[in-house]
């Protein structure tokens, strides 16, 4: 099939997109280049060395003999490019990466909380009206996270993907209905994915998209087997406080001998997805759509959940190197369990790819191979979740 990746030149975009291209689709990338305006805004570089979208599609041709089209479109600000787009590709399906991903950078400052709020929405909200303009059957696989639902908040009881069955109360007695889980968002960013699941279940009863959202974990590792066919097509390796996802931190850290940066407690429990099962799963989702006028399918896309301590106790084990409790920037409970279902992606035919693995190990190696591209001054988080805890001494040295 011919797909668009929207935001293909990220960190799950990219190895996406090959993996797509390499099982035999029709891939053409749509991408404003924006993460990597980021890195300059904030100063910092991937731990990999990046190269330039056209040289990573050459290397990729070069390789595999396939092409990867690229567009460089803003979601946001350019809707009727987009809409042309549509119709002059027509693709079969769109997979939707095309949003700003990190929680810290959109808590970061106001300016990044509207960029946040502007750019997420605002895509979102076009791709679908392109959709209905085009006039095509054109299904959509969005990116969504695990954390629409909070954190803690629902006790022991397994959050279900994507949907709950509530009992309500009437004069005649109880009726149940379902309804989209209840939303608990903990950042500005985690709050326009859950305006993205209002957008969906619209236009998913209004105009009979067909559409899957997919609530994923935090991602680790780096390489996929695309990915790790040439240096010039490595993925990104982010670890600063802003967009380094935790697991990822924790192995750069120890690869520099830095302690361990664990916030509060430590007690968060979170759930994660090694990146090689992320692109395994946007190909279930693309090749299991749900039929015209059906409700959004949901997944949960998590493969296993940690508390934060219990991973930096792990590296730690493995390396020697210490561990640093901080003040906790976020707004957060201490201590939270997470008890996630899961079934659906492994009923399609995931086999998940579990940190005992092995591929812990491969994540540790490129760390270490690119350790002197580290600038130990950005390893501290210092976007914070209020006025208040920027008093703190940790987080603003």
């Amino acid at each position: 099939m011919k797909v668009l990746v929207l935001g293909g030149d990220g960190f799950c975009g990219w190895p996406t997109s090959l993996h797509l291209s390499d099982i035999g689709h029709d891939v053409i990338v749509v991408d404003n280049l924006s993460r990597r305006a980021i890195d300059l805004e904030l100063e910092v570089d991937s731990l990999t060395p990046i190269r330039p979208m056209g040289e990573r599609i050459r290397v990729w041709k070069e390789l595999t003999g396939k092409d990867i089209g690229f567009v460089n479109l803003d979601l946001a600000e350019e809707y009727d490019r987009f809409a042309q787009l549509l119709i002059d590709e027509q693709p079969d399906a769109i997979v939707h990466f095309g949003e700003q991903r990190a929680a810290p950078y959109s808590m970061r400052s106001t300016k990044a909380k509207r960029y946040t709020i502007d750019n997420n929405v605002r895509g979102a909200h076009n791709v679908l009206a392109a959709i209905v303009e085009s006039g095509k059957d054109i299904a959509l696989v969005h990116l969504g996270t695990m954390g629409v639902y909070g954190y803690g908040w629902s006790g022991s009881a397994p959050i279900p993907e994507g949907y709950l069955t509530v009992k309500v109360p009437t004069p005649d007695g109880d009726i149940e209905r379902e309804i989209l889980h209840p939303a608990n968002p903990g950042s500005v960013y985690h709050l326009t994915k859950t305006l993205d699941q209002l957008l969906f279940a619209f236009y998913a009863k209004n105009d009979n998209l067909r559409i899957t959202d997919l609530h994923q974990g935090i991602v680790w590792g780096t390489q996929t087997p695309q990915t790790a066919l040439d240096e010039r097509l490595i993925n990104r390796f982010d670890y600063d406080g802003d967009y380094g996802t935790v697991l990822n931190r924790f192995l750069m850290q120890a690869a520099i001998g830095h302690p361990l940066t664990v916030h509060g407690t430590g007690g968060q429990t979170r759930a994660f997805i090694h990146i090689r099962d992320t692109v395994r799963c946007i190909q279930i989702a693309l090749e299991n759509p749900p039929a015209a006028g059906d409700q959004v399918k949901v997944f949960n896309q998590v493969t296993e959940t940690y508390r934060v301590r219990e991973l930096a106790e792990l590296i730690s084990s493995l390396t020697g190197v210490d561990v640093a409790n901080l003040p906790n920037p976020r707004k957060e409970a201490a201590e939270n369990d997470l008890n996630v279902s899961r079934d659906k992606f492994q009923a399609l035919g995931l086999n998940p790819t579990l940190l005992s693995e092995g591929l812990l190990e491969e994540s540790r190696d490129i760390a270490q191979k690119y350790a002197g591209r580290a600038d130990t001054t950005k390893i501290i988080a210092r976007s914070v979740w209020n006025k208040g805890m920027e008093t703190s001494p940790d987080l603003v040295k």
